[in-house]
């Protein structure tokens, strides 16, 4: 028999909300992907403690992110761990009506974790393969994509917002579905996690890519503001077999638009901190 999820745990708020998607559960609250509504509910009510209070998410053109229809969120990559992609989630759960499930595509080594990865599949989020990513857009779903990959969570404090190589698989998919691309910045994930270091070894032996280590040693993350900068949604034509210089511009233009997003980010928090004199974000972790 299913156990079943204490109610007590989840919040009024985010239970409201898990009512409003437009998911088709079945009457056990589940979908065709396996995702449950109950561990839904209770994973956004554990991120929504640290999205409201811990890091005390605002987000800004929210509005610009469909409210149904297949959707491709694009964005920046920072600070050790995830972070930046577990509020981006729980923005559009907390902060957009209606509210969307977004389906992250985790990293591979993810799916090797015992625990961890049922429950990363309990709440849809799957591991980054490319039928993955086009089955939920061809059934009019939004997917969360960082073409930076590990790349960018592994940049260190002074390199947080600087964009690395961005892959180029998204913008094939995105034009072989049909699918509008919302590029957004994240601001603050950099400062949340000050990496100083990538410890590779370390990583090997828990099987990830590397444990990031901060200046007080431990990958805890920090109690800072973060943004989320949502743009407007772009279009690309075509089918995703053009050749690679079509698609590698298409890319720069994404990537552009992003990188225009976190400069209007990072001048939007200075002024908020400091008022119109503001100086530069940059220091000390």
């Amino acid at each position: 028999m299913r156990a079943r999820i204490p109610q007590r745990m989840v919040l009024p708020e985010v239970a409201a909300q898990v009512q409003e998607l437009d998911i088709p559960f079945n009457r056990y609250g589940l979908d065709r992907y396996g995702i449950s509504r109950e561990h839904v509910a209770l994973f956004f009510s554990l991120l929504g403690w640290f999205y409201r209070r811990y890091f005390k998410v605002s987000v800004h053109g929210i509005e610009n992110v469909p409210d149904r229809g297949r959707t491709m969120l694009v964005g920046n990559h920072s600070g050790g761990f995830a972070v930046d992609g577990a509020m981006v989630l729980t923005s559009l759960i907390l902060d957009k009506h209606p509210p969307r499930l977004a389906f992250g595509m985790a990293e591979k080594f993810l799916g090797r974790w015992p625990v961890f990865a049922p429950w990363l599949s309990r709440v849809g989020q799957l591991t980054g393969l490319p039928e993955h990513a086009k089955r939920f857009l061809l059934d009019d779903r939004a997917l969360m994509v960082f073409p930076e990959g590990a790349r960018g969570t592994a940049k260190l404090y002074w390199q947080r917002y600087d964009l690395v190589r961005f892959g180029t698989g998204f913008m094939r998919l995105a034009m072989e579905t049909g699918t509008p691309i919302v590029p957004l910045a994240f601001i603050g994930g950099g400062e949340v996690l000050p990496t100083i270091y990538n410890a590779r070894a370390l990583g090997r032996l828990v099987g990830a890519p590397y444990v990031p280590v901060t200046p007080y040693l431990l990958a805890i993350p920090r109690p800072r503001p973060c943004h989320i900068h949502y743009g407007e949604p772009m279009y690309f034509e075509g089918d995703g077999t053009e050749p690679d210089e079509v698609i590698e511009a298409h890319v720069a233009q994404v990537r552009d638009r992003i990188e225009a997003l976190t400069a209007e980010g990072r001048a939007f928090r200075r002024q908020r901190r400091f008022g119109r004199s503001a100086p530069t974000d940059g220091g000390a972790p």
